[in-house]
């Protein structure tokens, strides 16, 4: 209730208080806080500290800021959230559309990922690619929330149903960028981390359904936020899974790096160790 009435503040006054608890959240989650700051580091060691340290503070704000973007992604009007969205690519999404594919977006998990999801519906309605939570309100709110613009959600164990809709020429939406264990995963790069868990679900989906995947990611401006779409990936068909997923996360990072402070960090992304080299990246936080 508190969010919902929140939710209905100015956005300049949202955000004012978006960033003052991202500096609670630096003094009650010292752990996750200490999570996003090992992330940066490790991904980008060619950063000077002070970068590390001006990106990671103000990802600490963009975090604090990501509990309001729920309320007003579950809960704006549409005019409301339009009014504060715009679109850049999204050409590329119409020219695969228009070749009777399905659009196999890859979305980036940007702590603004629920804003970013709703908004996605209003230039075009897709399906998603969710894992179901745990706290049954909080999931009701969640589904529905993100298909006030978009059309359904698939859950992660039905893949059958999300090729489908891949097949039937739909704009679906997937996560591909988290740790998702060693199970279904190989390990390249990703930044300055060598051996990262990368799922190769993204490979099987690309390769069963008759799509074509391409990125995306939600992005914040002065006035709000923009979806960004980039082009149609075209490796995937003839790279091994070891070059595809190196070239993905690369593409992956280079989007990241036009806005870094938007990114979840606060993920233990390198959580997953290869066999060959088991120590945690974490351990000092642990």
């Amino acid at each position: 209730m508190i969010l919902y009435i929140i939710s209905w503040l100015p956005f300049s006054l949202i955000r004012i208080l978006g960033k003052g608890f991202g500096r609670l959240l630096g003094r009650i989650a010292p752990k996750r806080v200490a999570v996003a700051k090992r992330n940066i580091a490790l991904t980008f060691p060619h950063w000077s500290t002070r970068k590390q340290q001006d990106v990671f503070q103000a990802n600490i704000d963009r975090t604090g800021m990501a509990l309001f973007e729920t309320a007003m992604g579950w809960w704006w009007p549409a005019w409301r959230v339009q009014k504060h969205v715009e679109y850049e690519g999204f050409e590329h999404v119409e020219k695969i559309l228009a070749s009777g594919k399905g659009v196999f977006g890859l979305a980036l998990h940007n702590v603004n990922l629920e804003f970013g999801c709703r908004s996605v519906g209003y230039i075009h309605p897709s399906i998603g690619f969710y894992r179901k939570h745990n706290n049954p309100l909080v999931d009701y709110l969640q589904y529905h929330g993100r298909n006030r613009a978009n059309k359904y959600m698939v859950d992660k164990r039905n893949a059958k149903a999300f090729i489908q809709a891949l097949n039937n020429g739909e704009f679906c939406l997937y996560l591909p960028d988290q740790d998702y264990g060693a199970a279904q995963s190989i390990f390249v790069p990703f930044g300055g981390v060598s051996h990262t868990a990368t799922t190769t679900a993204t490979l099987m989906f690309a390769e069963r359904a008759n799509c074509e995947p391409l990125l995306v990611s939600s992005m914040y401006t002065r006035r709000g936020y923009k979806i960004k779409f980039l082009p149609a990936i075209e490796y995937f068909a003839d790279k091994d899974k070891h070059e595809a997923l190196t070239l993905l996360n690369k593409d992956i990072l280079s989007l990241v790096e036009l806005q870094p402070d938007s990114y979840l960090w606060m993920h233990k992304r390198f959580k997953t160790r290869p066999p060959e080299a088991p120590e945690s990246l974490y351990e000092q936080l642990e």
